[in-house]
């Protein structure tokens, strides 16, 4: 991309920005459902009476993203569970609440192509309550991909030299636009305000673009400590520029002939369900002139001029639903083919698992997987960036460098449902049915617990199991009933048992 400059008479949203924007706002609506609201703008004679949709748009971001982000991303530091690094990162976890923050991130990538993801060090309300309430802490955030406008290097389109953060904002009393520009570079951020001026709005009147009136005020540098943008891009996937390449746009086309065949479905059930009759020459009501009194669109009736007699019967078309079902079929398997999702995901077909093994469920995954991983690889360079940065800001706001930032690992989960008879039976033909487990681990893995609450964990149960051995007795019930020697015989007098016959 090239240079931005913000100076007066500059339009906003700026050049070559406007295809990625549409793209961005057409996806959306997609996902959200609103087929008819996109694809009239392309059709030359759009249906305004009838239009059928079905949102496997919103089904294709979704179920990727529940495979990269269903489960939470285990981070670790690399180091003991105690280290200062590990419980740094535990914490910027927990305060961010990362595993919301991921799944957004991953499902606003899939939509749009594009998601972003800024570090900063500071108040969540950015002031408005006291320290002790509202303390300042590593904070991590979201930015929607409409507002960034990034520039590259001149030798290379892949890499982000600048990311401008812009947000146009209207003052109400006022009734005037200013744009909020925050430019995020290696080591530093720039922050000033533009005034704008409304260019261009929609049907509806809202303003869908500017221009740039006075050159930028309350310019204000700030240095950072860091040398990384505190914002991230994490592109869907992408080949030979910056722009993510989303899992939409090249579906566009067959989610508009799914949504027509539905729609031509839809009208001949409608004619059928409300047919019209054919009746002999004779049987209505006629005026005075002769002519039969009636409406074709009201009453639905034919009269039929002939010599015989016809039985009336109802007239109806045929539209060849049988092949309009087939086609149907056709273009939602050849969707989900392209789109790298098998029905079995979708439990459309051969869903039941009874019976099949881990593997077998695997195997027949394998295109979802497959994607799931090119996912995966992207997030996970830009979130070790992430870590990296929060780990580093950290030090900078607070002046403590008793440990050294790290890159943390992580690990993230397939998505696929655990097979725990078929894992602990792989593990014992491989082991030697030798323990591969501790409890403490085991613990930890079945409960979701950390290792000082497995630990206190296990001293309970040991605890408990003491106190069983000092005063609990199960012999105790029997004795005091006197049966504990119900199951004892006395010894047996050979002489007495002897049968007398024989004596």
């Amino acid at each position: 991309m090239s240079k931005i400059k913000f100076t007066e008479g500059t339009a906003f949203p700026f050049a070559g920005h406007a295809k990625r924007l549409k793209r961005y706002e057409e996806n959306m609506k997609l996902f959200n459902g609103q087929y008819k609201d996109v694809f009239d703008s392309y059709n030359l004679n759009p249906n305004d009476s009838l239009y059928i949709s079905l949102n496997l748009a919103g089904i294709i971001c979704k179920k990727s993203t529940d495979m990269l982000f269903g489960e939470n991303v285990h981070v670790s530091a690399g180091k003991k569970d105690n280290s200062a690094e590990q419980h740094l990162l535990d914490k910027v976890g927990c305060d961010n609440y990362m595993n919301i923050l991921n799944y957004e991130a991953g499902l606003l990538a899939s939509i749009k192509g594009d998601a972003f993801y800024k570090v900063r060090w500071g108040q969540e309300n950015n002031g408005d309550l006291p320290q002790e309430i509202d303390p300042s802490r590593v904070i991590i955030e979201p930015i929607p991909a409409e507002y960034c406008f990034p520039e590259t290097s001149p030798v290379n389109k892949k890499r982000i030299t600048v990311t401008h953060v812009c947000v146009p904002v209207l003052d109400e009393e006022s009734d005037e636009w200013t744009l909020w520009v925050e430019s995020h570079k290696a080591g530093s951020v720039t922050y000033f305000k533009c005034k704008l001026t409304v260019v261009e709005t929609d049907r509806y009147g809202k303003a869908t673009g500017w221009k740039i009136a006075e050159t930028p005020t309350q310019v204000f540098a700030e240095e950072t400590g860091v040398n990384l943008p505190l914002v991230i891009h994490v592109p869907n996937y992408s080949v030979d520029s910056w722009e993510g390449i989303d899992d939409l746009s090249e579906h566009k086309s067959i989610f508009d002939e799914i949504n027509n065949r539905l729609s031509q479905i839809a009208a001949i059930l409608d004619k059928h369900a409300d047919p019209a009759i054919a009746v002999p020459s004779g049987v209505l009501e006629v005026d005075g002139e002769g002519r039969p009194v009636f409406s074709v669109n009201r009453e639905k009736v034919f009269e039929i001029m002939g010599k015989d007699d016809v039985i009336p019967q109802y007239v109806t078309w045929n539209g060849q639903l049988q092949h309009a079902y087939s086609e149907l079929d056709r273009l939602i398997s050849n969707l989900l083919t392209t789109a790298e999702i098998p029905e079995v995901a979708l439990g459309k077909s051969d869903s039941g698992t009874s019976g099949s093994t881990g593997i077998s469920i695997r195997m027949r995954m394998a295109p979802l997987l497959a994607k799931v991983n090119r996912k995966r690889q992207y997030f996970d360079k830009a979130l070790k960036q992430v870590y990296l940065l929060a780990q580093s800001l950290t030090a900078v706001a607070t002046h403590d460098y008793s440990y050294e930032p790290v890159v943390p690992v992580l690990l993230f989960s397939d998505g696929l449902p655990k097979d725990a008879a078929e894992d602990a039976q792989t593990m014992a033909i491989r082991t030697g049915s030798k323990p591969t487990m501790s409890q403490k681990s085991a613990i930890m893995l079945l409960d979701g617990k950390t290792e000082e609450q497995a630990e206190a964990e296990i001293e309970r149960i040991k605890d408990e199991a003491e106190t069983v051995g000092e005063e609990g007795n199960p012999d105790l019930f029997n004795e005091l009933t006197g049966l504990s020697s119900f199951n004892q015989e006395e010894p047996v007098n050979d002489q007495e048992s002897a049968d007398p016959q024989t004596e």
